[in-house]
């Protein structure tokens, strides 16, 4: 690099309450590649900062993969935070910051700010600001239209301090604040069909989203009144068998895609293997972890998506827990697992597990 800034800090953005499993799991992640460093975490502030030793932040990042974080839902390489910003020229000083974080002109610019309620009152000042800075940036040669080039992110506290940094495509969200901007469906039968159409983006890029969401294939929902994920994959052509005690919508029934059992989930299991497991069943994440492996093993389904609802206490314990158990289930089995808190989840975690 030819850079004269160091980019001391690597910035998280996480779910408030979750920095304590956020700071815990890039400690984890970074021991594993080698690294040491060390995190703040303040509860409920929406970001977790980890000061590598020894390292700059942007090589630290490139070190790791951005996908294989749980709850990290951005990652920002910044320099020093910057206090005390001039109330009569912020665009200076941050152009200035910006300018020694990369070797040429950044790609896009973000402005961005934590994701609690008290930061929502900055977006009235970072929507202008924003637009000042992008015509500063351009006109200093440090901003072009280039989808492939570092991105520039101002991440602020407060309208007075605020961070600059930056991002690699392919190896962070390309979503503003890592949050996908999804509208809710006038026909889905409940707002956790959001869970499962940010998972299908999250976890599966467009070409392959396509391939693997074909019209015709079949699926099964553990759990599934009133019908939130069966609406998912009926609106996208699957036959879906639809497993729950509880009353289905009757708008989803008349779709002809849908067969509802009121069977036990946990012991239900289809005559001919499916395309689709989906599960958003309340129950212990082990057990669900275990559930959802089994079926996998046995071949019962090829791919799945679920949920585990985490205790308030020793979150990240827990999913390291079920891992380990997918793990032991599926032993001598090749599998693939990602897994990730989503914006639309809550106390909970979403995965992806499939064969290969």
């Amino acid at each position: 690099m030819t850079d004269t800034t160091s980019a001391t800090t690597l910035l998280l953005c996480c779910r408030a309450g979750f920095e304590g499993e956020c700071a815990a799991e890039i400690q984890t992640r970074a021991a594993e590649a080698g690294f040491a460093g060390f995190a703040k975490a303040k509860p409920d502030s929406g970001y977790v900062a980890f000061q590598p030793y020894g390292t700059d932040a942007r090589a630290f990042a490139a070190a790791l993969d951005f996908s294989a974080l749980i709850f990290a839902r951005q990652w920002i390489a910044c320099g020093e935070l910057l206090r005390e910003l001039p109330v009569d020229d912020r665009v200076t000083p941050l152009l200035e910051a910006a300018r020694g974080l990369a070797d040429g002109p950044f790609g896009a610019l973000r402005v961005e700010t934590p994701d609690t309620n008290e930061a929502k009152a900055l977006s009235a000042f970072c929507r202008p600001f924003e637009k000042a800075f992008a015509a500063a940036a351009r006109k200093a040669g440090l901003l072009l239209d280039d989808a492939r080039a570092p991105r520039l992110h101002l991440f602020f506290l407060s309208s007075a301090a605020g961070w600059a940094g930056v991002s690699q495509p392919g190896n962070s969200s390309d979503w503003p604040m890592g949050i996908p901007r999804l509208r809710f469906p006038s026909g889905a039968p409940s707002r956790s069909t959001l869970k499962l159409e940010e998972a299908f983006h999250v976890f599966l890029p467009p070409d392959e989203r396509e391939r693997r969401l074909r019209p015709g294939m079949t699926a099964v929902d553990l759990g599934a009144a009133p019908g939130g994920w069966t609406w998912q994959l009926v609106r996208r052509g699957l036959r879906v068998a639809a497993i729950d005690n509880g009353p289905m919508d009757e708008t989803l029934m008349a779709s002809g895609l849908v067969e509802h059992r009121r069977e036990d989930g946990f012991r239900f299991r289809p005559r001919e293997p499916v395309d689709w497991l989906v599960c958003d069943m309340v129950e212990q994440p082990a057990r669900i972890a275990q559930l959802v492996a089994g079926w996998i093993a046995d071949g019962a389904a090829k791919q799945a998506i679920f949920n585990l609802k985490l205790p308030m206490k020793k979150r990240w314990a827990e999913l390291q827990r079920c891992e380990a158990l997918i793990a032991e289930t599926l032993a001598g089995c090749p599998y693939r697992l990602a897994l990730k808190q989503l914006y639309h989840d809550r106390e909970e975690v979403t995965g992806w597990l499939r064969r290969g």
